[in-house]
This record gives C-alpha cells, structure tokens and sequence, in this order.
C-alpha cells in the first residue's frame, strides 16, 4: 500500500511540474507574439506619418 501511495504522488508531482513548465513557454510565446505586433504596428504608424508629411 506504501508503494501505490509513494508511486502515485510521485508521479502527481512529475505531472504537475510539466504542466508548470509548459504554462509557462506558452506565456512567453503569447509575450514575444505580442512583443512583436506592437512594434511591427508602431513600424506601420511611423511609416505613415512620414508619408504624410511627404505629401504636405
């Protein structure tokens, strides 16, 4: 009965630090992607302002 105990939390414990990891990478791909938006629109923003006042 020791052992089922022991194995069972064991194995609790590797799941939960996976899943852990996992939340995690996933966090930083939605950070990065944002990251990226942002500047690629703020790249956008610029470009037609100076196309704008090229044209005035």
């Amino acid at each position: 009965m020791k052992k089922i105990i022991l194995t069972l939390s064991l194995l609790f414990t590797l799941s939960t630090v996976f899943t852990s990891c996992r939340e995690k990478k996933t966090e930083d791909k939605i950070e990065e992607a944002l990251e990226e938006v942002k500047d690629e629109t703020n790249d956008a923003v610029d470009e037609v302002k100076d196309e704008i006042d090229d044209a005035t």
